[in-house]
C-alpha cells in the first residue's frame, strides 16, 4: 500500500500540468515529512529514505496513520512558514490558519478521513512543538503540576501534590529532547552543548529550568522544570495550605516591616522560593528593591523593583558576572532592600556586609536541614571568599547580621511546611545563641492516608527582637508567643 506522502503527491502530479514541477514538490514533501516533530533542517536535508518517526508508546495503524499525518502537516508548515516557526513572537493567529489549510489540504488526499477528535490532536501536537515545548507542553499549563522531571526521551515524571508520576508522554527521539532544550535557554541568552552541558534557565512564566545533556548525562538529556504559579502564593495561601499559622504569617509581616534581617533556610523543594516571595511582598511599596538571582523566578508586584540576573562564561571561558558581583554593585544602586535568590557560595560574605552596613530588611535563601545548620553553611560560605577570616570574626558578623531564620522542610506526604522561625540573639563565648519562636509541632502523628497532623505552634518565649520592632513604629503583642498559635 502506498504512502500518504505518495498518495498526497499523486494527486498533486494530476492537479499540475508538468511533471517536473510535481516531481520537485514531491521531493520537497517527502523530504520534510522524514523531519522529526518540531524540528528544523535548514543546511544539510535529511536523506530521502529516512521513515518518520513514530512515537514510543503508540500502536496499531490508526496511531501509525496519525504519525504519517502529523509528519506531513509539519513538513508543509516549514515548507510554508520557514525559519519564521522558530521565532519567540510567532503569530499564533497566523499558525491557526496555516495548519487549517495545510491539514484540510493533507486530510484531502487521503483515502478515509480523520475523526473530528483526531484532528484536533494533530492539530494540538503540531502547536506544542512548534510554539511550546513539544509533549510536555500540556503538563506546563496544568495547575496541578509543580514540577516537571524529564529523564531521556522515553521518561518522563511531573510532581502532583508533592508525589512523583510517570506519565504517557514522550519525546519522539533525543533530537527532538534537544531542540526542546535550546529553544528554552536560548531565550534567555543561556547555551548547552558538550562544552557546557549544563545549563540553569527559566520560561517567560519564571518557572525555572535546569538541563543536563550528553556526555554528563548518560541515558539522553535530563530536563527538570519546577514551575511557578502566574499567579504568586500570598500569605492567605500559605495559611490555608498549612505551611504556616495566621499568628506566624502576621509576625513574619510585622518582622519584614521593621526591616529585620531575614534568612530562609531548608533542603531542595522544600518552598523556599515560595516563602521568600511571600515575605517580600510584606515591604512597603514607597522602597526600592534589588533581586539578584541566578535565574529571575521572585515576583514581586511593588513600584520600585530592580531585577538583576548573574550570566555563566561564553565559550571561550569570559564574561561570568556572579552572585558576587552583583551583590557587590547593588551597594552602589541605593537600595532599601536586597534581596537575594540563593546565597550558595562566597557572596555570603557581601551578604553579610551588606546587612552589618546599613541596608536592614534584607532577606536571603540557604539551603540547610535546620535553624544551626544555617548558621553552620554561613560560616563555611564566607570561608569559600578566601579571606582567612577567623571563626570567631565571622560568627560576630553573623550574629551580628542576621535577625531570623525560617526554616522550612518537605515531609514524607509531599507537604510543605515551615518548621522553625528562630530568633538568632547573640554571642555566647564561641557560641551564637538561637532562640526558637514557632517550632512545628509533630506530636500529633499522621492519619490513615500519611498525611501529617502536626501545625506551627509558639514556643512561649517573648523575642527580643521585639524591641527592635518596637524602635521602627512596628508593633506586635507580645501575648501571641503566650498561646498556642
Amino acid at each position: 500500500m502506498s504512502t500518504l506522502s505518495e498518495r498526497l503527491a499523486a494527486l498533486r502530479q494530476a492537479q499540475q500540468s508538468t511533471a517536473p514541477a510535481a516531481t520537485a514538490r514531491h521531493d520537497v514533501v517527502e523530504t520534510q515529512a522524514d523531519t522529526p516533530s518540531g524540528g528544523k533542517r535548514r543546511s544539510t536535508p535529511p536523506p530521502a529514505e529516512v521513515q518518520a518517526p513514530v512515537r514510543v508508546g503508540r500502536a496499531g495503524a490508526d496511531e501509525d496513520r496519525l504519525d504519517e499525518v502529523r509528519a506531513t502537516v509539519h513538513g508543509e508548515l516549514l515548507k510554508t512558514l520557514g525559519p519564521q516557526l522558530y521565532e519567540s513572537d510567532l503569530d499564533e493567529d497566523e499558525l491557526d490558519q496555516e495548519l487549517r489549510t495545510i491539514l484540510a489540504d493533507v486530510l484531502g488526499a487521503q483515502e478515509r478521513p480523520l475523526s473530528a477528535s483526531d484532528r484536533l490532536r494533530v492539530t494540538q501536537e503540531i502547536r506544542d512543538d512548534i510554539i511550546g515545548y513539544g509533549p510536555i507542553e500540556p503538563f506546563l499549563h496544568d495547575v496541578e503540576v509543580s514540577e516537571v522531571m524529564v529523564n531521556g526521551p522515553d521518561s518522563i515524571f511531573v510532581e502532583r501534590n508533592g508525589r512523583l508520576t510517570a506519565v504517557p508522554a514522550r519525546f519522539t527521539d533525543e533530537n527532538h529532547l534537544r531542540r526542546t532544550i535550546d529553544k528554552i535557554v536560548s531565550r534567555v541568552g543561556r547555551r548547552v552543548d558538550e562544552s557546557s552541558p549544563m545549563v540553569d534557565a527559566r520560561l517567560p512564566d519564571g518557572s525555572r529550568v535546569n538541563a543536563v545533556v550528553p556526555p554528563l548525562a548518560v541515558d539522553g538529556s535530563i530536563l527538570t522544570i519546577r514551575k511557578f504559579a502566574a499567579d504568586p502564593f500570598t500569605a492567605d495561601d500559605l495559611v490555608r495550605f498549612g505551611t504556616l499559622t495566621r499568628t506566624a504569617a502576621d509576625f513574619l509581616d510585622a518582622c519584614v516591616r521593621g526591616r529585620l534581617n531575614v534568612v530562609v533556610s531548608g533542603s531542595t523543594g522544600a518552598g523556599k522560593t515560595t516563602t521568600l516571595n511571600v515575605l517580600s511582598s510584606f515591604i512597603p511599596t514607597d522602597e526600592r528593591i534589588v533581586t539578584i538571582e541566578d535565574a529571575a523566578e521572585l515576583q514581586l508586584h511593588q513600584d520600585h523593583v530592580v531585577r538583576l540576573e548573574s550570566r555563566p562564561s561564553n565559550i571561550e571561558g569570559k564574561g561570568a558576572v556572579t552572585i558576587r558581583d552583583l551583590v557587590k554593585n547593588s551597594l552602589r544602586m541605593r537600595p532599601d532592600r536586597i534581596i537575594v535568590g540563593e546565597v550558595r557560595d562566597a557572596s555570603a560574605l557581601d551578604m553579610l556586609q551588606a546587612m552589618n552596613t546599613g541596608h536592614d530588611g534584607s532577606i536571603c535563601t540557604v539551603h540547610s536541614n535546620g535553624p544551626r545548620d544555617t548558621l553552620s553553611r554561613v560560616e563555611t560560605m564566607v570561608l569559600m571568599a578566601g579571606m582567612d577570616l577567623p571563626i570567631r570574626a565571622i560568627r560576630e558578623q553573623v550574629a551580628s547580621a542576621v535577625d531570623l531564620i525560617v526554616h522550612q522542610s518537605r515531609f514524607r506526604d509531599g507537604s510543605r511546611r515551615i518548621t522553625h522561625v528562630t530568633e538568632v540573639e547573640r554571642m555566647e563565648g564561641e557560641i551564637i545563641t538561637l532562640q526558637d519562636i514557632f517550632v512545628f509541632d509533630h506530636s500529633q502523628g499522621y492519619d490513615n492516608d500519611g498525611r501529617v497532623l502536626g501545625r506551627l505552634r509558639s514556643t512561649g518565649l517573648r523575642p527580643k527582637l521585639l524591641d527592635k520592632l518596637h524602635e521602627s513604629n512596628v508593633h506586635v503583642d507580645p501575648m501571641i508567643f503566650a498561646t498556642a498559635g
